[in-house]
């Protein structure tokens, strides 16, 4: 038999465990794993070796994680996080993050991390990150308080997560959220459109194209939900349909709805029953997505493709100010709380956990009194005469 192999910073430590040998933030560190050192696993220890170091030249590697038994971990851990960059924290973890959630979420990470984040924290240490320093930093920027809030919510999730790895001893922007003073807004984004718009839209369109946006009107879907359904989420009998799904332009097959309250059945009002019955001559027998790109014959693949190729025609020919394609559920909010329909009924169908977002959003259409308001709770309670 010929000599064993020798692997660089790989041998026996004991007939149960092989020692590892490397250079981790300016140290020399040596840790064991529960190998016998055969030949086999003397091989397979260099291999992980060898991933160890690509992931440090990565900037990737966490110790932790690798070594979970190992008491240097914490004090390095430290050691590492005292040098390191806030921002180079931010994109490796950025990284990581993709194997984990959604295609839809980690675009919206992206464009916080690469757009906003990186000049933020410039080169801040991780270790020493505090509230102050990022309040001054967050005073200085032209962002909305809502693009601030999306701003330290990515923070907030990313620093939580260097807390866990011990990276840093507490979270500056826990339980905390910096907003401006700004003026009340003259204005908002809610922009419905009227009967007689909806008439001339429809009227503009024809075939899939009507059914999409009669279904879009009468439905309240979110694009992603809508784009998403199958005929198999329609429960003829019952007439509503399951929503459960969504899809967007950044995912490469359907994903979760936005929430958990989300995933919800759509009762099937009766325009919206009708746009789904003329729309099974298109595609019902393929037994797949509801709505197509007539163009093309595929699936929808998000709202892009649908202002581009069908929405703005359609208003154009209409002869109806441009809103884009968001505004049929805004639309759909505004018709059923102004016919008197019950809030909380509105919020489940338009998949909110509770009724909080519809009075805030669309309070001014919740009627406030009507002709006779408060006469059925007298004649349902109130004594008559002969009682009294």
């Amino acid at each position: 038999m010929g000599a064993e192999r020798e692997y660089e910073g790989v041998r026996p430590a004991s007939k149960s465990t092989i020692e590892i040998d490397f250079y981790y933030a300016g140290e020399r560190c040596k840790e064991r794993i529960k190998l016998q050192p055969t030949p086999a696993n003397m091989k397979r220890a260099a291999q992980h070796r060898a991933a160890i170091l690509l992931a440090i030249d990565q900037g990737t590697f966490d110790y932790a994680t690798t070594f979970p038994n190992s008491k240097r971990a914490n004090a390095l851990a430290r050691a590492v996080s005292s040098k390191m960059l806030a921002c180079d924290y931010i994109v490796a973890w950025l990284e990581k993050k993709a194997l984990t959630i959604k295609s839809s979420t980690m675009s919206g990470y992206r464009k916080i991390v690469y757009g906003h984040l990186i000049g933020i924290l410039g080169n801040d240490v991780l270790a020493d990150l505090n509230r102050g320093g990022i309040r001054e930093k967050l005073e200085k920027t032209n962002c909305s308080n809502k693009t601030l809030a999306n701003i330290q919510s990515v923070l907030r999730t990313a620093l939580n997560d260097a807390l866990d790895d011990g990276l840093i001893q507490s979270n500056p922007v826990a339980d905390w959220t910096y907003r401006k003073v700004e003026p009340p807004k003259t204005d908002d984004d809610i922009d419905p459109f009227t009967s007689e718009e909806q008439t001339r839209i429809l009227n503009a369109c024809e075939g899939q194209a009507r059914n999409f946006i009669q279904f879009a009107f009468w439905t309240g879907l979110r694009t992603s939900e809508l784009v998403a359904l199958d005929w198999s989420d329609v429960d003829w009998k019952r007439r509503v349909i399951r929503v459960n799904k969504a899809r967007t332009q950044k995912a490469v097959s359907a994903e979760d709805t936005k929430t958990r309250a989300g995933r919800r059945e759509v009762k099937l009002l009766a325009p919206a029953l009708s746009a789904l019955m003329d729309q099974k001559q298109y595609t019902y027998t393929q037994w797949a997505e509801i709505f197509q790109n007539p163009n093309t014959g595929d699936r929808w693949a998000g709202d892009q493709p649908i202002r581009k190729t069908m929405w703005q025609h359609a208003l154009k020919r209409a002869k109806v100010r441009y809103r884009y394609p968001y505004q049929t559920r805004h639309t759909y909010a505004s018709m059923m709380l102004s016919a008197g329909e019950h809030p909380m009924w509105v919020a489940k169908q338009m998949g909110h956990a509770d009724w909080g977002m519809i009075r805030r959003t669309y309070g001014r259409w919740i009627p406030s009194e009507v002709d006779d308001a408060g006469s059925r709770a007298v004649a349902m309670f109130c004594p008559k005469p002969d009682e009294q």
